[in-house]
């Protein structure tokens, strides 16, 4: 099977042009230490202890996107996949420390057997120097029993928190020692497990990793892609984060020398959910919502919700789930440090959450209702000077509407050729609806803002389709219209009927030449602003209808699809009731 397509030159210059790319994105921030695979940030301070981590590349944003003040120094990048060599890691303990002098360098080192070899070499030869330095180690995956030899638990995900503790603790000031051991008391404060939908695929591999088909999962795939506890048939949400949650509380933590449960009911909590490099933003949302609400269903306080993009594995269609325990005599540390600033160009923007109080966003804003008994805004001050206008607003309708009913034959004909054949019908339920709330009282004839208002609630009532969302917009906006208004006489209706129409054609994105109903609609607009005349309005609509049956193409509707030579001679069936209408109001 062919390896999914990427974005690679030549393989071997990947991790070069990974490097240049970040120094492109971050020009003030980051600088290349000269030649070697290691970014540093642009400031370096040897009066503060400066962090350095690193390892295999193809596990951005980690770790280059952790430098930054309150974070890393810097960050040795290996090989895809690789541990980075003993010169390249000397090199940049070199380039933060000073032999003799400062306050040293802290190696945040995940547990891989390349990784601890290398990372430790290279602190022993800068020591060697009369360079300050230590390391620290960390082992947070809870895929493998803590009793399963040395490599056991591997450095994944977890690691990213240990950076912001040790780098704020770093940035206040605090000697070697005590950036170590407060490093030390996070890593061994935590559990991560990931899970995988499918297993990462290497830019530049000639062959896929198929050890995942289809319908299988595995829980516990490690960061490279190495095996985990177990594969599984595809899991629920909830069921998966149980499993996930149950096994990282059984891996347990430390505490002189015992195992115990990584978390209890009351516990304050910190939750990683890491996204492995291929699993979208909304199911990362479905697995958070999962986590939390487990966790808080066990009684624990989860005051802190990192999630996002924070060791991936390339492409691999997967998450994890770092658990960090807030409690013990150096969680109010831990909670500091965690929640000082930081410009590690990848730290995400994190809420925190007083768990003393109800979280804030279960509250929700109330919903605000509209009035319950369907009425408009306020219009009885506006004054009507249309003589008679519920006898005659009541005439007309009654007219448009039979005219609606009785075309329903023609501008099913004319839709069926340039449509989908539903026009006629849609006009017509509408026309019904109308004459059946006229007759039923059901019509609010008393006033322009209620009338206009009830038509657009016997559209959307019965019409459907686009024809009736946009003839129900426009009788909406002229019903608003009014309400501006002090005084409703035949030129208010003028300029009330232009908002309606130019309110179909912003909303549904039609216009003049669209080969639709505005064809019709905008001349009998300006007919009526212009003589204030229903005759000279209808005239010049059915004029606009005629023309839309020259016209060689549409760009509105389902016109659009239809070619030229098929629309030549019918008239847009939505112009021709547009004109119908009007005819019968003149």
């Amino acid at each position: 099977m062919s390896p999914p397509k990427k974005f690679i030159n030549d393989p071997k210059d990947a991790v070069d042009e990974l490097i240049q790319g970040m120094l492109l994105q971050y020009p003030n921030k980051l600088r290349k230490l000269q030649n070697h695979h290691v970014l540093l940030s642009s400031e370096i301070n040897h009066e503060k202890v400066n962090l350095l981590s690193g390892g295999g590349s193809g596990h951005e944003p980690s770790h280059a996107g952790w430098i930054g003040k309150g974070m890393l120094t810097g960050a040795i990048l290996g090989g895809v996949f690789a541990s980075p060599s003993v010169a390249s890691i000397l090199a940049a303990i070199r380039a933060v420390t000073k032999v003799g002098e400062g306050k040293g360098c802290l190696l945040i080192v995940k547990n891989y057997t390349g990784d601890r070899l290398n990372f430790g070499m290279a602190c022993e030869m800068a020591n060697s120097e009369g360079r300050l330095c230590r390391m620290v180690i960390v082992k947070d995956d809870c895929a493998l029993p803590r009793t399963k030899g040395i490599t056991g638990a591997r450095g994944v995900a977890g690691t990213v928190l240990v950076h912001k503790i040790a780098g704020a603790a770093a940035d206040r000031g605090m000697d070697l020692d005590a950036v170590a051991s407060i490093a030390q008391t996070a890593a061994d404060s935590m559990g991560s497990l990931g899970v995988a939908l499918d297993a990462v695929t290497i830019p530049g591999a000639t062959m896929t990793n198929d050890r995942l088909d289809d319908k299988t999962i595995e829980i516990g795939l490690g960061i490279h892609g190495e095996a985990g506890i177990r594969q599984s048939a595809l899991l629920s949400c909830d069921d998966l984060v149980k499993e996930m949650i149950t096994t990282i509380n059984a891996f347990g933590l430390i505490d002189e020398d015992k195992v115990v449960p990584t978390f209890k009911s009351g516990d304050e909590l910190a939750v990683l959910v890491n996204n492995l490099g291929g699993t979208s933003n909304f199911e990362m949302s479905l697995l958070t919502n999962s986590i939390v609400s487990l966790l808080e269903s066990e009684g624990c306080k989860v005051s802190r919700v990192y999630v996002g993009s924070m060791m991936t594995s390339f492409d691999m269609m997967g998450a994890s789930l770092t658990i960090l325990s807030l409690v013990g005599a150096r969680a109010e540390d831990l909670k500091n440090l965690l929640d000082s600033d930081t410009t590690a160009i990848s730290w995400p923007t994190v809420d925190v959450w007083d768990t003393s109080s109800s979280r804030p966003s279960a509250e929700e804003f109330p919903e605000i209702g509209g009035p319950a008994d369907g009425s408009t805004a306020s219009y009885e001050e506006i004054k009507v000077s249309i003589e008679d206008f519920p006898v005659v607003a009541k005439l007309m309708l009654t007219a448009a509407a039979k005219t609606l009913v009785d075309a329903e034959p023609e501008l099913t004909k004319y839709d069926l050729i340039c449509g989908d054949g539903d026009c006629g019908l849609t006009m017509k339920r509408g026309g019904r609806e109308v004459l059946d709330r006229i007759e039923s009282g059901k019509l609010d004839l008393s006033h322009p803002v209620p009338l206009f208002a009830s038509l657009a609630d016997a559209v959307s009532a019965s019409m459907g389709g686009t024809s009736g969302v946009l003839l129900e917009l426009c009788f909406r906006k002229m019903s608003a219209f009014f309400l501006s208004s002090t005084e409703i006489d035949a030129k208010t209706m003028a300029a009330a009927f232009q908002a309606g129409v130019e309110a179909i054609s912003f909303y549904g994105g039609a216009s003049i030449g669209s080969r639709s109903m505005l064809d019709a609609l905008f001349p009998a607009t300006e007919a009526l602003l212009a003589s204030g005349s229903i005759v000279d309005a209808a005239e010049v609509a059915q004029k606009g209808a005629d023309e839309t049956g020259k016209m060689e193409s549409a760009s509105a509707g389902r016109s659009n699809y239809i070619g030229a030579e098929v629309l030549q001679g019918t008239p847009d069936p939505g112009a021709v009731a547009v004109a119908l209408v009007l005819k019968s109001l003149s």
